[in-house]
Parts: C-alpha cells; sequence; structure tokens
C-alpha cells in the first residue's frame, strides 16, 4: 500500500469527521449512493433498510439537534489497511434538550467515545461500522441507569 494511498484515505476520513461536526457540503461526495450503515438498533429495527446519505444525515441532524458546542477529537488514527478505515474518537458537547426521560439541565456538558471502521470503493464510504459508547452519555443526561446507580426521573 502506498502512503499517497494512506494519506487519500485519512484526507477522505477527515472529511467524514468534518460531516459530523455539522459540514454537509461534501455528504454526497464521500458517501456512497448505496452507503450501508452496519450497527444495532435499540428498537430492533434494521439499520440497513435505508442507504446513502439519507442513512446517516438524519442521524447527525438529530445528535446536532440535541447537543451545541460540539467538539470530536480522533484519539486514535485514522488507521488505514487496505480499503478499511479506522479511528477512535471522543465527543464533547453542551446538552441543549430533546432527549427523552434526560434529568440534566440544559448545558451540562458530556464526553463519550466511539469507533469507526468504514470500507472506501472508487474514492467513496460505501460501508460503515460503528460501536459507540452513547449509554455513558446518556447516563452522564440522567436519561439511563449508569454505573453509578439507576436514572433519576
Amino acid at each position: 500500500m502506498s502512503t499517497d494511498h494512506s494519506e487519500q484515505l485519512s484526507s477522505l476520513y477527515g472529511r467524514w469527521s468534518e460531516m459530523w461536526r455539522g459540514d454537509f457540503s461534501h455528504a454526497r461526495a464521500i458517501l456512497a449512493p448505496d452507503f450501508l450503515v452496519h450497527q444495532a438498533r435499540p428498537d430492533g429495527s434494521d439499520s440497513e433498510a435505508i442507504t446513502g446519505p439519507a442513512r446517516i444525515l438524519p442521524e447527525i441532524e438529530q445528535t446536532m439537534a440535541a447537543f451545541g458546542d460540539i467538539t470530536i477529537t480522533v484519539d486514535l488514527g485514522p488507521i488505514v489497511d487496505g480499503d478499511l478505515i479506522a479511528a477512535r474518537w471522543t465527543m464533547r458537547a453542551a446538552y441543549t434538550g430533546g432527549i427523552p426521560h434526560a434529568t440534566a439541565p440544559i448545558g451540562t456538558r458530556i464526553a463519550f467515545s466511539g469507533h469507526d471502521i468504514l470500507r472506501v470503493a472508487d474514492g467513496k464510504f460505501v460501508e460503515y461500522w460503528t460501536c459507540t459508547d452513547i449509554l455513558d452519555g446518556l447516563a452522564q443526561l440522567g436519561a439511563v441507569a449508569g454505573p453509578n446507580g439507576p436514572a433519576r426521573h
């Protein structure tokens, strides 16, 4: 694998990170029309039923609706292996409201981490596997029971 290939995929991951910070201007340029998300959903629904940018952009918009002053740092990576890119990240943000059962006041600062694995074909992301510790974030907001006891409602 060439250094140019690694640099191209690292740059592509940089644009992915920008998208998660709210810059959707290049979403269609970096996401294949059949972009597939492999993600367990709490409600048991099929995460693969919707593909392409229409699958991921509403999720990003929901995140941005509930949080402000979002910073996402890449803690490790991106690591490039062939057509795969992996990274560990941490999101820090201020709660702006709207999460069911949350008891934390507006403005509460939270942080949680996750891992991304993305597959690239023809210069675009075609598959995405994610593992996000969103339960940690929800526990910080009092929306679910966390490691320090039950959620307060």
